[in-house]
């Protein structure tokens, strides 16, 4: 990784039946540096880890979401990699995700699962629920990603010391790629194997579905609140639609609802507004994104100039390497 130094990331809660395994395929693939996050595991999931001589962390709070921002507090390395403990992800796509991350085009990599998965890995309500998200968030966002709650990422340094994660559950993947493209950093996703899970899964696809559904419209007015404005405005105008639709059949009734007729015009009038502030912020806010990018740019490229003066290289040498 061209001297990067890389840190495998495992949040933990009751793993003991397939941490062991994870950390020694991590292992087999040249990861020493590894640190676990642990939820407080009631199994023998921190005793396992210990005897392995890997690095111990118990999270203060709960919840996976609230792991991993603890990690990325303690943690200084110039590149995680976020996996989980369960098992399902394979060590030997970890180089995969660092590749664009060395090449220099993207901060942050997502691992797709679903360009590969084993038979069982999904069951079918998982499979619909998760092509169902992703497809509201390619819709919302307007950003092509297929697979925003993947549990296997690489980041660099820049990005995940930058990045605001109040989501304590498992809306943390869908945060995180929200987080990304707001604050101007490249993300990109490379196919990975997905495997079935061993023990029991702590997933519920419809609770935790909700509230990812939910957290996907929430976290819009992060990164683009002019498309937030856009879905509360054309709410009001429908509504002020169907109001008005009933208000005038009633009319041709010979029945007037002067207080319906009111109420749909500040209904209709509202939601204008709203989409004006919308594309106004929207602006505003896309100018502010612009900035971001270049500033990250122009950050990646002193850290370069930095490093080559560092290793006593000027720009007429390089020159002359390269002919």
């Amino acid at each position: 990784m061209s001297g990067l130094r890389v840190c495998v990331v495992i949040p933990t809660l009751n793993e003991e039946e397939n941490i062991g395994t994870t950390i020694d395929d991590f292992r087999r693939e040249g990861f020493e540096n590894i640190f676990v996050i642990d939820g407080g595991s009631t199994d023998r999931t921190v005793e396992i880890v210990k005897a392995r001589g890997v690095r111990v962390g118990i999270q203060s709070g709960k919840g996976k979401g609230q792991a991993v921002a603890e990690a990325f507090e303690i943690l200084d390395e110039d590149v995680i990699i976020l996996v989980d403990g369960d098992g399902t992800y394979a060590a030997s796509d970890a180089k995969k995700l660092l590749e664009p991350i060395e090449k220099g085009i993207a901060e942050h990599v997502v691992g797709n699962r679903l360009s590969g998965y084993e038979k069982g890995a999904f069951s079918k309500l998982n499979l619909i629920g998760n092509k169902l998200l992703n497809f509201v968030f390619r819709v919302t966002y307007g950003v092509e990603l297929y697979d925003i709650l993947s549990g296997y990422r690489a980041l660099v340094k820049d990005l995940y010391k930058s990045v605001n994660l109040r989501k304590t559950g498992f809306e943390v993947e869908t945060e995180l790629t929200v987080e990304t493209i707001a604050k101007g950093f490249r993300i990109m996703e490379v196919p990975v194997t997905y495997r079935k899970r061993g023990g029991t899964t702590k997933l519920s696809p419809l609770k935790d579905g909700a509230r990812i559904a939910s957290t996907i419209y929430n976290l819009l007015a992060r990164y683009s609140p002019g498309r937030y404005l856009y879905f509360f405005g054309a709410f009001l105008i429908l509504l002020g639609f169907f109001t008005g639709i009933y208000t005038v059949y009633e009319w041709f009734k010979h029945i007037t609802h002067q207080l319906l007729a009111i109420l749909t015009a500040l209904l209709i009038i509202t939601g204008m507004q709203i989409i004006i502030f919308g594309v106004i912020s929207d602006f505003v806010f896309r100018g502010n994104s612009e900035i971001r990018r270049e500033l990250i740019a122009l950050r990646s490229e002193i850290k370069r100039l930095e490093e080559r003066k560092s290793g006593g290289y000027t720009d007429k040498q390089d020159t002359q390497q390269k002919l």
